[in-house]
């Protein structure tokens, strides 16, 4: 106000300034929001991560995938290779990005979501917490085949199946996965099943398959020649 005072401001535009400000304020309070209800364990960017040394990653469709366009066709998109090749962390910055666009995100990992929906069925509210994996505009599930040893029973492939088959064609889901699909069988306990989760899940899906170093070995290594100069 005071400036607008010394400047002479016409109050027309002090007051397209207040409302521009407040509305950017809402925005990013909106945007931050978003992010926590998300549930990201860490907001990954993808300017951090390091196209030069993964070279099994095309770095244009990664840019592609960046514009969102995906989540408004409502289309799948699946990240499957090595442990340590860069899946979670370009699944997690297209999740923090679709909550900077304020679109409704969700991040879990796969052991976490059939572990929750698993305690649904022992009392009576499997209704209400599928609904937490239904509703998002975009869920990424992590880490599909890491945790095998908890995946044994068979009504896993069952809890899976309501959640993939639930959001199939209306909202868009992200996996990253370092087993191939005809494991996916013994993992979650009921290759039947799985094979009508399959189908959901590659219809119309973007696959990506990262064939490259894992970068947690490539730092480690780096580490252990400075350790070794030192």
């Amino acid at each position: 106000m005071a400036r607008a005072a010394q400047s002479a401001t016409p109050p027309t535009e002090l007051l397209e300034r207040l409302l521009a400000a407040e509305a950017d304020a809402l925005t990013q309070r909106r945007i931050e929001r978003r992010i926590n209800e998300s549930r990201l364990p860490e907001r990954k960017l993808l300017t951090d991560f390091d196209f030069d040394f993964q070279k099994g990653i095309d770095k244009a469709q990664i840019m592609e995938l960046a514009k969102l366009n995906f989540i408004h066709r409502k289309q799948g998109v699946i990240i499957a290779g090595n442990s340590g090749t860069g899946k979670s962390h370009i699944a997690k910055a297209l999740l923090l990005l679709g909550c900077r666009e304020t679109y409704r995100c969700r991040y879990t990992t796969a052991s976490d979501m059939l572990r929750d929906l698993f305690s649904g069925l022992a009392d009576d509210t499997l209704a209400l917490k599928l609904k937490r994996y239904l509703t998002p505009d975009l869920l990424l599930i992590d880490e599909v085949g890491f945790d095998r040893l908890e995946q044994q029973d068979p009504r896993n492939a069952c809890l899976f199946h309501k959640v993939i088959d639930g959001r199939y064609c209306k909202k868009s889901t992200m996996i990253t996965s370092n087993i191939d699909f005809k494991e996916l069988g013994d993992y979650l306990g009921d290759p039947v099943i799985t094979t009508a989760i399959v189908d959901r899940m590659v219809h119309h899906a973007i696959i990506l398959s990262i064939e490259g170093p894992s970068w947690r070995l490539h730092q480690s290594q780096q580490l252990n020649n400075r350790t070794t100069r030192d």
